[in-house]
């Protein structure tokens, strides 16, 4: 079995219907605006309250008002929707004061996820200041040697927004410290799983206290590679041809089939030890959806390999159906849609596209439920409504990515 069955629901049968999914963006947008306290921030879903809540809520991109402001800001300028009654800017701006003020994890961090590093991209996207570049590049350099060897708090993660500032701007500074970034993350990459070819080829977090081999996009093995191969152009020509051999051969050497479908477990088999009990995961974090969109840079028809498991793990997670946890980015049903968008741009298949609007549906139908259960909505980019708003946006489109990763 690929995945835990109680972990889902079944798809609700509402056909795409592309007035009532820009509706719903509307809708959701609305509420997120009309939400907004007197202090200017917004009230901590139940979902998200972890007894540790910070002074002024969250203010990160994953669970707090940057993530909200960059999702107002991305959905104004594309077209997606009017605001009424915020500013994006000045709201991202409060974001950050508000977060040196009283930072989410206690301490001023340059995590992208969690911490300074991706509130300033978003910042600097919605302003092009100068000073703000300054210190994003002051935070990307010192996470280079991060012991996390993850994206929420490590440099593959900050890397990103190296990345990002090198494709919008042309300087080279930024692209001096994606390259260092790619040169340390490169030197730790050494820990080889299995006996046997291929072989595969992850890294260890240092994580919380612990060590462990995770291979999905949050934590893991997935998640380090969304930048690599993001950035492959920039990388010499024997580096990134290791880089695709070692990707292929992993993906190969840690996937899980049954039937047509495959799934990855969270760990990778450590040699020598017997294997951990596995919690089978099929959601963006940890599982197949978060490896097919963090593999989306690899080039199509470079592997035929990979070129099948991904298509394999999209049968996997539509087997698998809507996540029950809700309709959010990080574990929830938008999350499991982006993998059929990345599908749908690499084959051009049509039935990933329908497949991704279908998903879209269903977590419109979450969105509802939730605020109706709770009496509020769940004001976030990465576990909430605003992750959804964008994956409708995206699903209107037919344009894949994962917002503020893939695209900013």
């Amino acid at each position: 079995m690929l995945f835990d069955p109680a972990r889902h629901e079944a798809l609700c049968d509402t056909p795409w219907d592309a007035g009532r999914a820009q509706a719903a963006l509307q809708d959701i947008v609305d509420d997120i605006e009309r939400s907004r306290g007197p202090q200017g921030h917004w009230p901590v879903h139940p979902q998200d309250e972890e007894g540790d809540t910070p002074a002024g809520g969250f203010k990160s991109l994953y669970l707090g008002s940057a993530g909200l402001g960059w999702a107002l800001w991305h959905l104004q300028q594309t077209g997606a929707v009017q605001l009424q009654h915020t500013d994006p800017v000045a709201l991202l701006r409060s974001a950050h004061a508000a977060y040196l003020a009283a930072p989410d994890t206690g301490e001023v961090v340059p995590s992208f996820y969690l911490g300074e590093a991706g509130i300033l991209l978003a910042l600097w996207r919605a302003t092009g200041d100068a000073a703000v570049a300054e210190r994003l590049h002051a935070q990307v350099m010192a996470n280079i040697g991060h012991p996390a060897l993850e994206p929420l708090w490590g440099a593959s993660g900050t890397m990103l927004a190296a990345l990002h500032l090198w494709r919008l701007t042309g300087q080279a500074r930024w692209r001096e410290a994606f390259i260092q970034n790619v040169q340390a993350l490169w030197a730790r990459w050494d820990s080889r799983v299995g006996d046997g070819e291929p072989s595969a080829w992850v890294w260890t977090q240092d994580l919380y206290g612990r060590q462990a081999r995770y291979l999905g996009a949050a934590h893991g093995w997935a998640g380090n590679l969304q930048p690599l191969l993001l950035g492959a152009d920039l990388l010499a020509p024997a580096q990134r041809a290791a880089l695709y051999t070692r990707c292929a051969d992993t993906l190969v050497a840690t996937a899980v089939q049954a039937g047509d479908g495959v799934n990855w477990p969270p760990q990778a088999r450590v040699p020598g030890a017997e294997p951990a009990p596995t919690k089978w995961l099929m959601q963006w974090c940890h599982g197949a959806p978060g490896i097919v969109t963090a593999l989306a840079g690899f080039p199509v028809g470079q592997d035929p390999r990979l070129d099948a498991l991904l298509q394999a793990a999209g049968e996997a997670v539509w087997a698998a159906g809507p996540l029950a946890k809700g309709p959010g980015l990080c574990h929830g049903t938008a999350g499991n849609g982006q993998a059929f968008l990345v599908l749908h741009q690499r084959t051009g298949e049509a039935r990933w596209l329908d497949r991704a609007r279908r998903f879209a549906m269903h977590a419109i139908a979450q969105c509802g439920q939730q605020r109706q259960a709770h009496g509020v909505g769940r004001h976030t980019l990465w576990t909430g409504d605003a992750g959804v708003a964008v994956y409708l946006w995206q699903c209107l489109q037919a344009r894949p990515g994962l917002p503020t990763l893939d695209f900013v």
